[in-house]
């Protein structure tokens, strides 16, 4: 049984949300966690805070120029997913692109004809379209579950840290699969205990994806998650209003809250996942 100061170190709002999401069918679910990010988006509206990701330490990381150095451990993570995976002059399509600094540098680093971010929050795709102008990249509100796309539509699609929050996983990699184009890449990184990981590896190969290459990454997250640590508190504590904050660090993976000591004791692990549509 968890003890009452294990109970309050996710904070009220989200343990009782997590609760809430942990009964609930896959729609209802899907409602949740978008009012969630809606409220997250509102508090957090600050142009710097282009980043919601866990971070990446990579020995091999990329050059980067003084505007996006600061960013260097969340870009890593980015950078790490679509590693040798050729972008340029593809039609690229990012689901879940949230404050949309993962597809600013991808999409000026990368080179891709085009780059639509995607994501389920109204108020997170207005901040980005007013934040970055770059000809290549544009962000447009839709469901990661239904895809507001042509089938065939794409050369690449990759997600970053998101489809943990989607109510129907199935439905997304079908959709996912259905907008991409015949030898397409999908590029996915995101955290799973090990036997859901077994059951979306599945999924993976049941919808039609050739597993191409695959990798647990998760010292090099928790690495990342313990260097910002100090900063992401100060700027919780700085942005967030205090009902939430504790929520939000959560959420974060800060140190000391459910989702950092998951990580460290083994019960979360982070993997990454490049496939390939062949049929």
């Amino acid at each position: 049984m968890e003890s009452l100061g294990e109970k309050m170190s996710m904070g009220i709002p989200a343990r009782i949300f997590a609760t809430i999401l942990k009964y609930s069918p896959a729609s209802v679910q899907n409602r949740l966690w978008k009012w969630w990010y809606q409220r997250i988006s509102k508090a957090h509206n600050k142009v710097d805070f282009r980043f919601m990701n866990y971070g990446f330490v990579d020995e091999d990381g990329p050059v980067l120029d003084l505007v996006d150095e600061p960013y260097r451990l969340f870009i890593q993570l980015y950078h790490m997913n679509i590693r040798d995976v050729d972008l340029n002059n593809k039609q690229v399509l990012e689901v879940g692109s949230g404050r949309g600094g993962g597809a600013s540098w991808i999409a000026k680093s990368k080179s891709p004809s085009s780059l639509i971010g995607v994501d389920f929050s109204k108020e997170a795709v207005t901040l980005c379209n007013d934040w970055y102008e770059q000809e290549n990249l544009n962000f447009i509100v839709g469901n990661a579950q239904d895809l507001p796309f042509d089938a065939d539509s794409f050369d690449i699609v990759y997600n970053v840290e998101s489809s943990h929050c989607y109510g129907d996983i199935n439905k997304f990699v079908s959709e996912v699969f259905r907008v991409l184009r015949k030898d397409g890449y999908f590029c996915w990184t995101d955290f799973r205990d090990e036997e859901t990981m077994k059951k979306t590896e599945e999924i993976f190969q049941n919808v039609g994806f050739s597993v191409a290459s695959k990798k647990e990454i998760t010292d090099e997250v928790v690495d990342a998650l313990d260097m910002i640590n100090d900063a992401k508190k100060e700027r919780i504590t700085e942005l967030v209003p205090r009902t939430i904050r504790r929520s939000f660090e959560t959420f974060a993976g800060v140190q000391g809250t459910p989702v950092y000591d998951s990580f460290k004791s083994g019960k979360l692990k982070y993997y990454r996942y490049q496939m390939v549509k062949k049929n």
